[in-house]
């Protein structure tokens, strides 16, 4: 997989991208991340990226040009399964989506950043918006450090164990049930007694039931 993301701050995300899985995942050649700057792509000789918006109003605006140029050098060498950007009037973002989108070749991220980006540009190269969340960050890098990590730990290959992503919260619309290491008793706190049977399918049935048990609690909405 080939990801590349369009940020006006690349240095706020490359830190996370060489550690842990997402570094493994580029170690094994499972996925090659590409930065890409619009300040590399100046309108004029103060090298504005923003401007003022059209009908007045506080805050700055995303210039359409040095996107576009961006944009249109990547088209041109490449096909795209989807071209995102990251906003907060975006679709949340699911593990359905992380899911889907690790399935693809090649993927663009654009970091929202600033009151958010001319609108032409959604208009033209966009094919799909996410939030991390019903929130405003500072912009959109941290979300598309997110994406980034749940869709590159889905790629075959990546994990050591790959049924590991299985049965990771959301992936059956519940929450994970607990989990217990050694010792099997700490300060008087004991592991539960089915965990240490050896019973396969007594630990499957109690892990079913922890799992829909803290669904219902912590978020019943997502039980269907």
């Amino acid at each position: 997989m080939r990801i590349d993301i369009i940020t006006l701050f690349p240095e706020m995300i490359q830190g996370p991208f060489d550690h842990s899985i997402v570094k493994r995942a580029r170690d094994k050649e499972k996925v090659s991340i590409y930065f890409h700057n619009p300040r590399d792509y100046p309108v004029n000789k103060y090298g504005s990226t923003d401007d003022y918006p059209y009908g007045g109003g506080a805050g700055m605006v995303m210039r359409i040009e040095p996107v576009a140029a961006i944009m249109d050098k990547l088209l041109d060498q490449r096909s795209y399964d989807e071209v995102i950007y990251t906003s907060p009037d975006g679709k949340r973002f699911e593990q359905s989506d992380a899911n889907r989108l690790s399935t693809f070749s090649n993927l663009i991220i654009l970091c929202g950043h600033y009151k958010g980006i001319d609108q032409r540009i959604r208009d033209i190269y966009i094919t799909s918006e996410y939030s991390s969340g019903d929130y405003v960050l500072s912009g959109g890098e941290l979300p598309a450090a997110l994406f980034t990590d749940a869709i590159v730990r889905l790629i075959p290959g990546v994990l050591g164990d790959e049924t590991s992503a299985l049965s990771d919260s959301f992936q059956d619309d519940l929450l994970a049930p607990p989990v217990y290491t050694k010792p099997a008793v700490f300060r008087g706190h004991k592991v539960p007694e089915v965990l240490l049977s050896g019973n396969h399918q007594k630990i499957s049935q109690w892990r079913n039931e922890q799992a829909e048990k803290r669904t219902r609690i912590r978020r019943p909405g997502l039980l269907k």
